[in-house]
Parts: structure tokens; C-alpha cells; sequence
């Protein structure tokens, strides 16, 4: 992405991890946010810090010292060395971008040192209620969620920019800790999918449907939902794909017959061999990576409020919204009766206006150089 620089600024990235294989959702919108800054001030203006190297291997004192310091409201992977390196770096730096509100305690300690510069703190979600939803009732968890909302109220006391995804999050930000965000800025992809020519091909009268996502209570749940209370009144394939899938599929009988895609490196295929994404998502914050993913791809997509959240398309001339098993398989049986073009131009079209990078840039450079 090439944009005009506005002015001369230094940015400090401050990262969760530096990833060595695929990117999952959240770290997929951090490239977004890096791609933007970077692309508005200039690469050799913004450096990355990060807190975790997967290219190193932790040892059992990397571990140790991140369950050690949870109590004192650093999340895994700081500790107070590490907060005290990030507050004497960021004297060369004009803003600190905090890429995760999980990390709300270095904007405490920049504030608190009197660092003169911007801090703008990005919430992915509100993370008291996606990591209630992430962590059950695992060992540890009352630890955990006081020092995640510790740290988002660190963000929203101590920041001096905040930014939200939605209007949601927004006033549950507001509700929680008595400050809405100064921009809302949605999930965003670089376009992947530039193409002189799209497919023309309608979809099958026994469409593939396909579910994308992670290992993760949300995602789990929501598909085992749909293969138990819709899959078997509808004459469709179904496909799952998702970083560590293969585990649900040997946890859960339901799925035995399904085939299970794990650790795909290269997610186009399944997309665009797809007829229909299928997205029954319940519960969760923030906005759904994979709901962004499939407009890029231009996709039919049937999905619930939960997996929509925060988009602001016609979920009709999308594929359709449902919330129900009755009306999943109503919508279902619809395609299966009336094929239709396997790319969706309406879904492409919203993603280029709305939810690409470039889409964002204005946004990014308001919370930069506004006042």
C-alpha cells in the first residue's frame, strides 16, 4: 500500500508476538494496523517490539515468570523489566501504539514517567468477556480476568488515543471503565484477492459449505450447534478449516464424518472451492476476522448477529442472517433450490469500501495528527 506521508512522526509498535507460521485472527488485524502506520509515516519511522518471538523457544522460566507476575497486572509475556526497557525506548518516539489494551500497564508506566509523546492503545475487543468466554472455568481464571480488566482500565485512564472496533465495544467500554473510544476503526485486510477476472461458476445444488476458525470455545461450540441442529435437515457437504481443528474433530463424534482441515498454509483454495460460509457464532467481542476474510473473497455468507457484528452490510444480498436452526435451514434451502453466483460481487464490493486497509487509512491518520 502506498499512501502520501503526512509529516515526519516515529512510531513505537509495541506487538504481542512475532509469528513464525500462519497469522490468526487478532495478529491478522495487528499486520493491518502495522501495514497502515507504516504506510503513513514510512517504514524506517516505525519499529516493533515485541512481547513474544515464536521463532525462540521459551524455557520453563519464561513460563514461570509469566504466571508469577499475573497478580501484579502484567499480562503473559511482561514483567517489570521488560515495562521499564519499553518506557526507556519510547523516549526516541514520537507515539507508542499499544497494539493490545491487554498491555494497558506500559500506558500507566509511560504515563507515570512523564513521557511527553502520544499513547494510543487499540482494543481488539473488550477483553474481560472474550477471555471469560476464551479460559471456562480453567484453573487461575479469577487471576487472569483482574488483571485483563486491570489493564483495560490502564488503556482507557492512561491513553491518550484509544480506538475501538465497534459501536458495541464502544459502550461497553463506556460502561465498564467511564470512556468511549476517539475512533472507531474496523477489522481490515490488505486485499489478497485482486483478480482481472472473477469466477462465473453458480453455486451446487448440494452447495459446500464450509466453517472457518480456530480452536476456540466460540468456534467450537458453535459448530458442534450446527452440525447437531441444522446439518442433518439440509442436503449439503460441509467442510471445517482452522488452526488446530483436528483436536475438536477427535474430541467431538459428531464430526467423525466431516473432513477437518487443520493448519492450512494457504486458506484461497478452500474459499474460493466453497459455496457458502457458514458462520454460527454465539458469543464473543470485538469483530469476527473470518466474516472480513470471506468479503474479501467475495463470499456467500450465512451468519449470526454474533459473526456480523460490527459490519455494516445487507445481510440478505450477503447470503443471509440467522439465529436459529430454523432459519439457517431455511436460508440453506434456498441456495440449494436457487443457485447463484459462487462469488458474491455485493460482498467483494462492501469489503473494498468498508473494510480494507485502505478503507481505514483517513481514520488512522486522524488518531496520528488530530489533537
Amino acid at each position: 500500500m502506498v499512501l502520501q506521508k503526512t509529516e515526519k512522526m516515529n512510531i513505537l509498535f509495541i506487538r504481542y508476538k512475532k509469528s513464525k507460521n500462519i497469522l490468526e485472527g487478532g495478529e491478522q488485524g495487528s499486520q493491518k494496523n502495522y501495514n497502515v502506520l507504516s504506510g503513513l509515516v514510512g517504514e524506517d519511522h516505525i519499529s516493533t517490539y515485541y512481547v513474544h518471538d515464536e521463532s525462540k523457544k521459551k524455557t520453563l522460566l519464561d513460563y514461570a515468570k509469566g504466571v508469577f507476575f499475573f497478580p501484579f497486572n502484567y499480562y503473559f509475556g511482561l514483567t517489570p523489566k521488560r515495562v521499564k526497557e519499553i518506557v526507556r525506548l519510547a523516549q526516541d518516539f514520537d507515539v507508542v501504539f499499544i497494539d493490545r489494551s491487554v498491555f494497558g500497564i506500559v500506558a500507566k508506566h509511560l504515563k507515570q514517567a512523564g513521557y511527553p509523546g502520544r499513547i494510543i492503545s487499540f482494543f481488539h475487543n473488550v477483553e474481560v468477556p472474550y477471555f471469560e468466554a476464551k479460559v471456562g472455568n480453567k484453573p487461575g481464571r479469577s487471576i487472569l480476568l483482574r488483571c485483563i480488566d486491570a489493564n483495560d482500565r490502564f488503556a482507557c485512564r492512561y491513553s491518550d488515543k484509544t480506538i475501538a472496533l465497534n459501536t458495541r465495544d464502544d459502550e461497553e467500554l463506556f460502561q465498564r471503565y467511564g470512556r468511549k473510544a476517539d475512533v472507531l476503526i474496523p477489522v481490515a485486510f490488505k486485499d489478497k484477492y485482486l483478480r482481472d477476472a472473477y469466477s462465473s461458476e453458480t453455486t451446487r445444488t448440494q452447495p459446500l459449505c464450509l466453517f472457518l476458525g480456530a480452536y476456540f470455545p466460540p468456534n467450537n461450540e458453535g459448530i458442534v450447534w450446527f452440525v447437531r441442529n441444522v446439518l442433518p435437515h439440509v442436503n449439503v457437504q460441509m467442510k471445517v478449516v482452522g488452526k488446530g481443528m483436528a483436536r475438536l474433530k477427535a474430541e467431538e463424534p459428531l464430526l467423525k464424518d466431516i473432513p477437518v482441515i487443520s493448519d492450512a498454509p494457504d486458506l484461497l483454495p478452500y474459499f474460493e472451492d466453497a459455496d457458502i460460509m457458514v458462520l454460527p457464532i454465539f458469543k464473543g467481542s470485538g469483530m469476527k476476522v473470518k466474516t472480513c476474510e470471506s468479503l474479501m473473497y467475495g463470499k456467500n455468507i450465512i451468519a449470526t448477529d454474533e459473526a456480523f457484528m460490527g459490519y455494516d452490510v445487507d445481510y440478505n444480498r450477503v447470503g443471509g442472517k440467522c439465529n436459529t436452526a430454523q432459519e439457517f435451514i431455511a436460508c440453506i434451502q434456498d441456495f440449494e433450490a436457487n443457485p447463484r453466483p459462487r462469488f458474491n460481487a455485493y460482498s467483494r464490493q462492501m469489503f473494498l469500501e468498508k473494510y480494507s486497509e485502505e478503507a481505514t487509512v483517513e481514520k488512522f491518520r486522524q488518531v496520528l495528527f488530530d489533537n
